[in-house]
C-alpha cells in the first residue's frame, strides 16, 4: 500500500515540475510597478552578416539586411555552406515585397552612389520589413512598414520573440524611422486600406499588469494617414 502511495506521490510530482517548466515568461516584467524602458545588451561576440541586396520594384535603393551569423540551423540550397560544420550565410527571405527574418538592422544604399547608411543606431529584432508597394503606386510615397523588438521588455537581458513586438515606419531609404505603436503595448496586426490611403492597426495593453496579455486587457485600434505631411497616428474607438 505505502509503495502505491509513493508511485502515485512521484507522479503527481513529475505532472506538476512538467507543468512548472511549461509556463510561458511573462512579455513585461514591471520593476516596482514603474513602466521604464529596459534596453538590452549588445553581443559583440557574434559575427554580423549582409545578405546580398535587395531592390523593391520601382524604387531607387538597394537594402541589405544585417543579422547574426547563423551556425545552428541547416542552410538552405541558396546558400554557400562550410563543409565540416552547418553553418547558414542566408539571414532573411524576400517576397512579396516583404522582408522576413530576424534582423538586428537593414543598411540602404541609394543607387548610383557609394554611401551605405544605416536604419537605426539602436538594439532591435526586426522580424518584417514590407514596402507598400500599393500606396506607392496611387501616391508615388515610398514607405516601408516593420515589426520588430525594441525593448527588452521581459528582462532576460537580450531582444528576440519573447518580447513586445512594436510597429514602425520609415521612407524607402530608411530615413525617418518612426515608432507607431505606443510603449509596452503589443502589436496585435495592421493592413492598409488603399481607398483612404491610410494604415491601421490593433494593439494590446496589459492593463491589469500581470505581465502577460489576455482577454482581461485593453485593445487599441489607431489609424496613420499616409498622405499627411506628419506621419502622426490617431486612436478611433469602434467599440
Amino acid at each position: 500500500m505505502k509503495y502505491i502511495l509513493s508511485i502515485a506521490s512521484l507522479s503527481l510530482v513529475l505532472l506538476f515540475t512538467s507543468c512548472k517548466e511549461e509556463v510561458e515568461k511573462p512579455k513585461v516584467i514591471y520593476e516596482n510597478s514603474a513602466k521604464s524602458k529596459v534596453k538590452a545588451r549588445v553581443d559583440t561576440s557574434q559575427i554580423k552578416i549582409a545578405d546580398l541586396p535587395i531592390n523593391m520594384e520601382g524604387t531607387n535603393y538597394l537594402i541589405f539586411p544585417i543579422a547574426d551569423l547563423n551556425i545552428r540551423s541547416k542552410a538552405s540550397k541558396y546558400s554557400s555552406v562550410s563543409s565540416d560544420s552547418d553553418i547558414s550565410f542566408t539571414v532573411s527571405n524576400y517576397n512579396d515585397f516583404q522582408i522576413t527574418g530576424y534582423l538586428q538592422n537593414l543598411k540602404f544604399q541609394e543607387i548610383g552612389r557609394d554611401t551605405i547608411t544605416s536604419l537605426t543606431d539602436k538594439p532591435v529584432l526586426i522580424q518584417t520589413a514590407t514596402y507598400l508597394k500599393s500606396v506607392s503606386d496611387k501616391t508615388k510615397q515610398q514607405f516601408l512598414v516593420y515589426t520588430l523588438a525594441d525593448m527588452d521588455t521581459n528582462k532576460d537581458g537580450k531582444l528576440d520573440t519573447n518580447d513586445i513586438k512594436s510597429l514602425y515606419i520609415s521612407e524607402i531609404s530608411g530615413n525617418k524611422f518612426i515608432k507607431l505603436s505606443a510603449d509596452f503595448q503589443e502589436l496585435l496586426d495592421w493592413n492598409i486600406i488603399e481607398a483612404t490611403n491610410k494604415l491601421y492597426f490593433r494593439t494590446i495593453e496589459d492593463s491589469n499588469k500581470n505581465g502577460e496579455f489576455d482577454k482581461k486587457d485593453v485593445v487599441h485600434y489607431h489609424y496613420l494617414d499616409l498622405q499627411s505631411k506628419e506621419l502622426k497616428t490617431n486612436e478611433y474607438l469602434p467599440i
